[in-house]
């Protein structure tokens, strides 16, 4: 009987390449960035099977990552939420873990959430091969066969090259340019895809022989972890116990059980940057790729996002320029991956842009914040259907809901009303209250603070569904 293929999804990423759109609230994998479908979502979308995927994600995108994946999911994953950051090796040693409470032989393939591959029969027959090879206990890691000098890209050096899997001689760390060329010149170098292929059980009698703090760590917050909602909460005592290592550093280049398959013409890419966003996206004859409202005269092999405001171009190359509600990037493509130093820079300054966007998810809907000044503040809620926030109070504002859409159940102090569109009603500040969408339709509502203090900190929950009072 053969083992059960358990995909894992490594969603934990901040992807700060990809800066203005991918924020450390809101990170790329969460993004449409090509066709319909966020980076998670066609991940998950073209590893599905018969077997419920293994989500690993960061407590803060739990709700984002859940809604995504039930647009998606047949069946129901298990989503583990990571207290702390631990790199990719403690992640998979969790997943491995977890995997083989379903089966003690099962093989485990793990994913980045924010991973692109265009071709998936290509995928799919390398992704067979690699299964067979897991059975044979040989820890198998994707390569991509590259086709230029690329910086932001790990290496992997096989022993030998050629259409089949090769025993790995060597993994290396993203090179310069120069090192680049010569490993592109050399033909004895793939690119690290970051997708590997495991027998659980294999992987963890590896990591235990050469990183045993890992798995004593990892046993140790999956045993003490608790059901929270959806999701699989580890104890973050234990898991933060662990040492912060990839699983290239940790394992993959210690053990003699890594093989190198190659991924030939699957179309692949990290999305690590803008350079390589244009790269995947259909263009016009002058070899532009735009997504919203654009206007380009005498301009070629840009790349732009404007779908907030008009965006134009004239007399300009291999710009790209994206524009967000609160941030604007324009770039030269070929410096796609010093994004990494603006964002530095807003971390350093305290920045709000560095971690979030005007627009906020929450586990109910979302808010953006589209005016506000001293003493106000203005923002457009949507509120999903069925869904409730919290009966909380504020200290130091009151508030103004005018509803636009649909229909509000609004709890102030005793009082119970229903509201529908162009109605109105005072929160005075110090109230318990509560907003309810009892409805099948979207609830869009404004909402005007006014106060000596508005900060979203200002909010003392008494009952929450989210379990966030």
């Amino acid at each position: 009987m053969p083992a059960l293929v358990i995909p894992v999804v490594l969603s934990g990423g901040s992807g700060t390449r990809l800066w203005p759109k991918s924020r450390q609230h809101y990170p790329k994998q969460l993004h449409k960035l090509y066709g319909e479908h966020t980076l998670l979502q066609h991940t998950v979308k073209r590893i599905m099977g018969d077997q419920a995927p293994i989500v690993v994600c960061n407590n803060e995108q739990r709700f984002m990552v859940a809604d995504q994946l039930a647009a998606v999911c047949a069946t129901a994953p298990d989503i583990i939420l990571e207290p702390v950051g631990r790199d990719t090796a403690p992640a998979v040693a969790i997943a491995a873990l977890q995997a083989m409470q379903r089966d003690p032989e099962a093989i485990i393939a793990i994913f980045p959430a924010d991973h692109l591959i265009q071709h998936a029969e290509v995928f799919n027959t390398a992704l067979a091969q690699a299964v067979n090879m897991a059975e044979q206990h040989k820890l198998v890691a994707f390569g991509v066969t590259p086709t230029r000098a690329e910086t932001g890209y790990g290496y992997i050096k096989a022993q030998h090259i050629g259409n089949g899997p090769s025993p790995v001689a060597q993994f290396v760390e993203k090179p310069n340019a120069q090192v680049a060329e010569q490993y592109l010149s050399s033909g004895d170098y793939y690119w690290n895809s970051g997708m590997f292929v495991f027998k659980a059980s294999v992987l963890i009698a590896e990591l235990q022989q050469y990183q045993p703090a890992i798995v004593a760590a990892c046993r140790r917050a999956l045993q003490a972890s608790c059901t929270d909602l959806d999701f699989i909460r580890l104890d973050k005592t234990a898991f933060e116990q662990s040492p912060a290592i990839s699983i290239d550093y940790a394992l993959m280049e210690h053990t003699r059980q890594a093989w190198v398959l190659p991924l030939h013409n699957s179309g692949w890419s990290d999305i690590g940057s803008w350079d390589a966003l244009w790269q995947v996206s259909p263009k016009d004859n002058s070899d532009n790729a735009f997504i919203g409202d654009v206007i380009a005269e005498q301009s070629s092999h840009c790349y732009v996002d404007a779908q907030h405001r008009l965006v134009a171009l004239v007399g300009v190359e291999d710009v790209a320029v994206i524009d967000t509600a609160d941030a604007v990037l324009v770039i030269n493509k070929n410096k796609a991956q010093h994004v990494k130093a603006v964002v530095q820079t807003l971390k350093k300054r305290n920045r709000k842009e560095y971690t979030a966007h005007r627009e906020v998810h929450r586990p109910w809907g979302c808010y953006d914040a589209i005016d506000g000044g001293k003493r106000y503040q203005v923002k457009r809620i949507s509120v999903k259907p069925g869904a409730s926030l919290s009966l909380q109070m504020h200290h130091h504002r009151a508030e103004h809901w005018i509803i636009v859409s649909g229909t509000a159940l609004v709890q102030r102090g005793n009082d119970e009303m229903l509201l529908t569109e162009n109605q109105s009603v005072y929160i005075p500040l110090g109230e318990k209250h509560r907003l309810t969408n009892p409805g099948k339709l979207l609830l869009e509502l404004i909402e005007v603070q006014s106060g000596s203090y508005l900060g979203e900190d200002d909010i003392v929950r008494f009952e929450d569904v989210f379990g966030r009072s």
